[in-house]
């Protein structure tokens, strides 16, 4: 199948890596030339593990390439998956501009018939949005189909999600010809038993945007009931545990903590509200998650400011920057909001992360960033840990008690045991847990 990726972003790039190692012949397609280059030169611009050795052995064996040249990608297609991004726009809604610039440049660049197949995260209704743009752009009438294929990619986890998924979702309308071709493109993945779920186009754009909204008010309930058992004496994690036992309900995204970010969680639970507005449906839940969220994200200040006190001139170290371990994406990220709250109340802040510091020098002011997570611990009044990354966890506290100006820690992902904490000397305060 020689198939035309549009959009290079984490969901673009992995795609298309994946796609390839299955043997198809992938084109990725985008208008950023540095970008493209990079990806060319086997150097990646995103961090997403496994992707770089993915990409290289693709563009090796002659299956995967990259290009910005729209009508050589688009002409030589079989089936053109639109991977491009679909940020929020100020009112909470869905800006859809790029979705429309690459249906315009399918509709003006196909030269036979194609399967166009929505990949990005779109409202229901944007297929024949998508449609209805294409008509208008061709210069000859060349018959087409049009597809949903959610993406359920997780940044730090996306080429084990895409080759080893719960479910693919591929909503088709019309024509037989299309089902087979995406049957024909996924067997490879469904020959391991993982189930393939056909449905019409609306209800696989819907189960994207339920799935992402059901995880997030996850989230926001588990944050909030870190809250009672703080005040009550209970333990949130083993609260959570004692929940996810049960078989209707499991274990999974019931973690406290300081809030969601990311590419998807946040735009998506504005985009479904958005969209019950359009339909006149008030969604008063996801308004509530949405609302638990923010408010989750600046949990942690007061605890800083009843410990330390006066926050100005004070040192205070920051483990992780990107919203989740495994990547380097900010977007939406709890740190962006500690950082700017602590700098508010005068905190000098120094901050080590993995992979993501390249990209929040480019959005943070007056940080002092560190080659490592000791050093940015070192002569400071406090430590936050904002992000879950393993070498926090597994890192020699006895150390950090030595470099830090005081023992005090705010674990803002409960990575650690209180009592053990309590008992090698440290101030130590979680989310939920005493």
């Amino acid at each position: 199948m020689k198939i035309t990726m549009i959009g290079t972003g984490y969901v673009g790039s992995v795609t298309g890596a994946c796609l390839a190692d299955l043997g198809h012949e992938v084109v990725c397609l985008d208008i950023d030339k540095e970008k493209i280059e990079k990806f060319s030169k086997g150097e990646m611009p995103l961090y997403e593990p496994g992707l770089s050795d993915l990409v290289k052995r693709n563009v090796r064996e002659c299956r995967l390439s990259f290009t910005t040249d729209k009508k050589a990608a688009i002409s030589g297609a079989d089936v053109v998956f639109i991977a491009v991004g679909t940020p929020s726009t100020k009112d909470g809604s869905v800006d859809l501009k790029y979705v429309d610039s690459a249906a315009e440049d399918i509709g003006k660049f196909m030269n036979n018939y194609l399967v166009i197949v929505d990949k990005s995260t779109v409202p229901v209704g944007t297929a024949d949005r998508v449609k209805d743009i294409i008509l208008k752009s061709q210069k000859t009438k060349i018959p087409f189909d049009l597809v949903s294929n959610p993406e359920f990619l997780r940044e730090g986890q996306a080429i084990k999600d895409f080759m080893a998924p719960d479910r693919i979702v591929i909503g088709v309308d019309d024509g037989a010809k299309a089902r087979q071709i995406m049957h024909d493109i996924y067997k490879g993945i469904e020959r391991t038993g993982k189930p393939v779920l056909f449905t019409d186009v609306k209800s696989a754009e819907m189960i994207k945007y339920a799935s992402n909204a059901m995880l997030a008010t996850r989230i926001s309930f588990m944050n909030e009931i870190a809250r009672i058992c703080e005040r009550a004496g209970a333990d949130v994690k083993i609260v959570a545990q004692g929940i996810g036992l049960d078989s209707r309900i499991g274990s999974r995204f019931l973690q406290a903590g300081i809030g969601y970010g990311g590419s998807c969680f946040p735009k998506d639970v504005k985009g479904l509200i958005h969209t019950g507005e359009e339909y006149g449906v008030d969604f008063k839940l996801l308004k509530a998650v949405e609302e638990v969220n923010e408010e989750q994200k600046r949990y942690i200040i007061p605890k800083i400011v009843k410990e330390l006190g006066d926050l100005k001139g004070k040192r205070i170290a920051i483990w992780g920057l990107a919203f989740k371990a495994k990547t380097d994406d900010v977007r939406e990220a709890s740190s962006l909001v500690i950082i700017s709250e602590l700098q508010k109340l005068g905190a000098v802040i120094k901050a080590f992360d993995p992979e993501a510091m390249h990209v929040t020098k480019n959005i943070l002011k007056n940080v002092e960033y560190a080659k490592n997570a000791y050093e940015a611990a070192e002569g400071c009044d406090a430590l936050v840990v904002v992000t879950e990354w393993d070498e926090f966890r597994g890192i020699d506290l006895a150390r950090v008690k030595k470099l830090l100006k005081k023992p005090v820690i705010f674990d803002g992902r409960n990575i650690y045991d209180p009592k053990e904490m309590r008992d090698m000397g440290f101030t130590y305060q979680s989310i939920g847990r005493q």
